[in-house]
């Protein structure tokens, strides 16, 4: 890990999160609000401070095109790292002059999934069941969670963009899609614009059926994926940080910040499972594809 500076943009509770990780990595951090609160106001007034290695873009998923091309226009050919997803949906980017670029899908390093990578071994299931929900009024407290980026369409809120890491860790794990369903939508229960509940049914390139829940309604919260093999049955508990093999359970423990610090420490050395541009491009088109498949209540193929 050669790099020693660091700009962070966005002050919410990930960019916060993200600047302290970096910090107690021995980096020096500058940070970046357009809100005030930060050590500047702007990417570029931050690059012409002085040398930085290395840039997270932890801004609202809508304002992240803008934030590369901010940088790009200054110049910038250190490292990138964006939070997912990559954009809010397709469109186009600019030329980015940039050494790296990767996406923060940290739960590729959390203990539990580095663990199922390896029993997978690369092969093909039969069906794979994944689950995740939490009540959306607990991630933030003290925050009205209608006043939070998660909630609008304009910020590019709601679950298929804020827990896509389910889309990524499946593409990760069982390769492209090739086709997919999806039921949900905005319930009322929670009272957002966005979707709070949505159901996906996939096929992909080594998993014949894939179901996908993804809500902001769970009371207990959940994270789990299921996976039926010809020859074992494998369940990763994210939350109870266990893999279970046909019924016994191996404990990897995990703390909080422990997939985050992996990933930087990986995106600072180019190393993997880190995400790619292309990898974190795919889930936005599969993304865009299940609300294409939501909206005309058909299957989209790829």
């Amino acid at each position: 890990m050669s790099a020693r500076t660091a700009v962070v943009a966005g002050l919410g509770s990930i960019g916060t999160r993200h600047a302290r990780i970096l910090a107690e990595l021995g980096l020096a951090v500058s940070t970046v609000s357009r809100r005030g609160g930060g050590d500047h106001r702007s990417l570029s007034e931050a690059l012409s401070r002085g040398q930085v290695d290395y840039v997270v873009i932890a801004t609202e998923t809508a304002q992240h095109v803008h934030a590369l091309r901010e940088l790009a226009e200054a110049g910038f050919q250190g490292t990138v790292l964006v939070e997912k997803p990559m954009l809010a949906r397709p469109e186009p980017l600019p030329a980015l002059p940039f050494a790296k670029l990767f996406v923060a899908y940290n739960l590729r390093f959390h203990p539990v999934m580095v663990a199922l990578f390896r029993r997978l071994e690369g092969r093909s299931a039969i069906t794979v069941s994944a689950y995740v929900g939490q009540d959306i009024r607990d991630w933030r407290p003290g925050r009205d969670h209608r006043d939070t980026a998660s909630s609008t369409v304009a910020a590019g809120g709601g679950v298929l963009r804020d827990l896509s890491h389910e889309l990524d860790y499946l593409l990760w794990l069982f390769g492209p899609w090739q086709r997919v369903a999806a039921l949900g939508g905005a319930s009322g229960a929670r009272d957002l614009e966005v979707e709070d509940h949505l159901a996906l049914l996939m096929e992909m390139a080594r998993a014949q059926v894939v179901q996908v829940h993804l809500d902001y309604l769970d009371r207990a919260g959940l994270r789990r994926i299921r996976i039926n093999l010809a020859d074992e049955t494998i369940e990763a508990d994210l939350v109870g940080g266990a893999l279970i093999v046909n019924g016994v359970a191996t404990p990897c423990a995990s703390e909080r910040d422990t997939s985050y610090r992996a990933m930087h420490q990986a995106a600072l050395s180019g190393s993997d499972p880190v995400c790619s541009l292309a990898e974190g491009i795919a889930v936005v088109d599969l993304i865009d594809a299940s609300e294409r498949a939501l909206h005309s209540k058909s299957w989209i193929f790829a």
